[in-house]
């Protein structure tokens, strides 16, 4: 189900970016920001739920796609997320990295850094060719409520949403910073085995 509050705001994005085109990291005859053009997936990590978003080939647009339960005994949400990786040729899947307002660590920021560990292994067992970054995901959660609030819909009996609002809330911060700053965010994420 898509959000009335986001698909307006991705399609103001959208109309702003294609002004742009020429200029925009990713654009026609850019080469794209990373040489990578292609689709973003984006995760919100939660301890019963992690939220999916997924941008546009052109990295201009983020649009909620579900909301995965955790499977911590057989890891069914990472092989979906493989399969969407897979399915959308994903190049990219930013893992929000929850840290505190004044970007310490929070007993969230380790069991995020872990499932993108997780991710990244199981995307390069997988042989697929998308990288994983963390990205700073600080009043994902907060803003994602706010903007369902004022589109009317009820935060607290929407879970689910809420989830794939924050996945959409960090991959639209992630493709934001990618096109002002000509580079792909974050901290890449190493699979396992590559880590020394």
């Amino acid at each position: 189900m898509l959000l009335p509050a986001y698909c307006a705001k991705s399609a103001l994005v959208a109309e702003h970016s294609q002004e742009d085109a020429g200029s925009v990291a990713g654009g026609p005859g850019s080469g794209g920001v990373s040489g990578r053009a292609g689709v973003r997936l984006a995760v919100d990590v939660g301890d019963v739920r992690v939220g999916v978003a997924v941008s546009d080939p052109d990295a201009l647009v983020a649009t909620p796609v579900m909301t995965l339960r955790r499977d911590h005994n057989r890891s069914s949400d990472i092989r979906m997320l493989l399969k969407m990786a897979a399915d959308r040729g994903a190049v990219i899947v930013y893992v929000g990295l929850p840290l505190s307002l004044s970007g310490k660590e929070t007993p969230s920021t380790s069991k995020a850094q872990a499932y993108a560990r997780e991710l990244a292994s199981s995307l390069a067992e997988a042989q697929l060719a998308a990288d994983v970054h963390l990205v700073d995901e600080r009043l994902s959660t907060v803003s994602a409520s706010a903007k369902m609030r004022a589109s009317g819909r009820d935060a607290r009996q929407q879970k689910e949403d809420i989830d794939q609002a924050a996945a959409v809330e960090i991959l639209h911060h992630a493709l934001e910073i990618r096109r002002a700053q000509g580079r792909e965010p974050g901290t890449p994420v190493l699979p396992h085995s590559s880590q020394g």
